[in-house]
């Protein structure tokens, strides 16, 4: 009997252990992104609409609530109004009773109930939304994105993320690299929020990577390159939009990689450019100060983008390359 006990408690510390050291989490982690993907490839065998569209939507709703709300398994949200129909009372989850007030509301799975709590009813009622503006094409979810939305920033995120799951045919995509080739010799410093002087007085919206011409610069993230020219102030630079709703944006490079171009999908370690001090000056103007990378982060929380510290990144993505 006192064996037992003393298993017992060395299960328990070894759980407690575990959970401690990220790999309970890491399990449940895995388990909620598996339910999600059962989830769209249910909703696309129903609506015949790609799954990684579903996974998109849900992930750009994911990504502008609040840091301390709890996950769930599906973030899409659909207003009252539009969910039971003007008039209708929410308290009624009667799929035929909504469709009588002409709510959008339907029955994913056969309950006969039209719940906004219910992910599988919330993710085929988005499907049914889509289906409305046409065939499940890229042009006509496009369009029924900008109805629901109406934000042309949140249509370019949604899409742009979708490709990026369908490129690797998985929503679990946590990998992450730091931005210069952490080989090369290179310092930086938290300078996020510094004055700047060059083209009026401005704060500086990133942290400044030192490091020798030609040092590889390199995707943080997985993503889709949505800018990508000279710029008065940053020189040859290059935006990325990631699956979270961040823009990260790369200046004064010496040049981009031959294998790089506008709207490519990329991911973490993917050779963009290497690092010059090209910038404060028209098209080819270098030198004017020491080479570096400026890499910066913006939020977009479905109203407006800004600028974040990335220095605390920097140092994570760090430590994981490094460890």
């Amino acid at each position: 009997m006192l064996f037992r006990y003393i298993s017992i408690i060395a299960v328990l510390a070894l759980v407690m252990l575990l959970s401690d050291l990220g790999y309970v989490h890491a399990e449940e982690e895995e388990d909620i992104y598996d339910q999600r993907m059962a989830l769209f490839k249910k909703t696309e065998a129903l609506t015949q609409i790609p799954w990684y569209y579903f996974a998109a939507i849900d992930n750009y709703e994911r990504n502008i609530q609040p840091s301390d709300e709890e996950e769930q398994v599906i973030s899409i949200d659909i207003d009252s109004d539009s969910w039971f129909g003007i008039g209708n009372s929410s308290d009624v989850l009667d799929a035929r009773i909504i469709a009588m007030f002409d709510g959008k509301g339907k029955d994913g799975n056969g309950d006969g109930l039209a719940d906004p709590d219910d992910p599988e009813d919330v993710l085929y009622t988005m499907g049914n939304m889509i289906l409305e503006y046409g065939s499940p094409n890229r042009d006509d979810i496009k369009i029924a994105l900008w109805n629901h939305y109406k934000s042309d920033l949140t249509v370019k995120t949604i899409m742009n993320t979708s490709r990026v799951f369908a490129k690797f045919q998985k929503i679990n995509l946590t990998d992450r690299d730091f931005p210069v080739a952490t080989e090369y010799n290179y310092t930086y410093n938290n300078n996020w929020g510094d004055r700047r002087g060059f083209g009026g007085l401005r704060i500086h919206e990133g942290s400044d990577i030192f490091a020798d011409y030609g040092t590889p610069v390199k995707s943080t993230t997985y993503g889709v390159i949505e800018m990508m020219g000279w710029n008065l102030y940053g020189g040859w630079r290059i935006g990325i939009r990631d699956i979270y709703n961040i823009y990260h944006y790369y200046a004064h490079l010496n040049g981009y990689s031959d294998d790089i171009e506008l709207g490519q999908v990329v991911q973490p370690g993917d050779v963009l450019g290497s690092v010059g001090s090209t910038g404060y000056g028209p098209p080819g103007t270098s030198g004017k100060f020491p080479p570096h990378l400026h890499y910066g982060m913006y939020k977009y929380n479905g109203t407006s983008e800004f600028s974040f510290d990335p220095y605390p990144y920097l140092q994570k993505w760090e430590r994981m390359i490094k460890n």
